[in-house]
């Protein structure tokens, strides 16, 4: 028994001893204020709704009168969340759609944006928000590895199938939610679906600076539209993303007091998405990628233009929208 404390004494030190190097103590985000009729008769389609970043964001908006469409995988978990997030909202608050998304699925896809043009006249705000995160390695339904095929093409097409509809809601914007851990990737197109060599941390850098890479060649295909494209980076947030991560047993009571220091709560998570949703400061705006509600520099392999070019062709094909 003693063995055991001390293993997780040392083990628990050890974990709280990398995560104050490598995450350095933040300071509390200011929470976004803004007047509580902001996105009056704005329609928002928020993917992965229902927790972490996704579910923190609904709220607010739905704070700000804004009729938001909860695009989930989970329908339960949608529906409860959706409960939760009514109850919490005050009397004066917009309203809340469910709809089934499975981002693993293009036909899951392509069926929720038929369903949405068919319903709605016009979406303000699209936030492309869902993600998985290091997953072990497994395929999409239609062949894409996981984390690619979540993050990146899920999107890339849900995105495509909706344009022509935010063009005609103008002004309009589109939200991406990257990571700053697209810094550790780059874009493999020898091998996209990683057939011949699995690293799930390469993978989610690699989906998320396609993500940034999507978010430049959109912006400059949407010029003139009025239709803008930002993305953002939330920092170290404690949601379920990282469910895939092992963490050694008798550490993971430290790991989680860690967390509560050293990550930001869902709601922090949340200002820079809910930042460039309704925000006039990024009215207009378009192409940029923010983090902490500022403009954020990049590294060069995220703002290749050419790279951005090749991407947006290969993901064509590979989704089927390619004449």
């Amino acid at each position: 028994m003693l063995t055991a404390v001390l293993v997780a004494v040392a083990v628990g030190g050890g974990v709280l001893f990398l995560m104050r190097r490598i995450f350095p103590s933040q300071k509390a985000m200011k929470l976004l204020q803004y007047p509580a009729d902001t996105m009056r008769g704005k329609t928002v389609i928020v993917t992965g709704a229902n927790s972490g970043i996704g579910k923190a964001l609904t709220g607010e908006l739905l704070k700000l009168q804004a009729r938001v469409i909860m695009a989930c995988r989970d329908q339960r978990s949608a529906e409860e969340t959706a409960q939760e997030i009514k109850t919490q909202s005050g009397a004066e608050q917009g309203e809340v759609v469910i709809k089934h998304l499975d981002l693993a699925s293009l036909g899951s896809v392509r069926k929720f944006c038929e369903e949405i043009k068919k319903e709605e006249s016009k979406i303000d705000v699209l936030v492309n928000n869902a993600g998985i995160y290091q997953c072990p390695y497994t395929k999409t339904e239609d062949g894409f590895e996981m984390q690619l095929g979540v993050n990146h093409l899920g999107h890339f097409l849900l995105t495509h199938l909706l344009l022509d509809l935010m063009k005609t809601s103008a002004p309009s914007r589109i939200v991406v939610v990257s990571s700053k851990l697209y810094k550790y990737g780059h874009i493999n197109f020898d091998d996209l679906n990683s057939e011949n060599n699995y690293d799930k941390a390469f993978c989610y850098s690699q989906s998320k600076l396609a993500n940034l890479l999507f978010t430049l060649e959109l912006a400059r295909q949407l010029e003139g539209t009025g239709v803008t494209v930002n993305a953002l980076t939330p920092g170290i947030v404690r949601t379920r993303l990282g469910r895939h991560v092992q963490i050694p047993l008798l550490a993971k009571p430290l790991f989680n007091i860690a967390s509560m220091v050293f990550f930001k709560s869902p709601l922090e998570g949340a200002q820079t998405p809910l930042y460039l949703s309704c925000s006039p400061d990024v009215e207009g705006v378009s192409g940029k990628c923010f983090a902490n509600c500022e403009e954020e520099e990049l590294m060069p392999t995220a703002t290749d233009d050419q790279a951005a070019k090749k991407l947006w062709e290969v993901s064509r094909r590979m989704v089927g929208l390619a004449d």
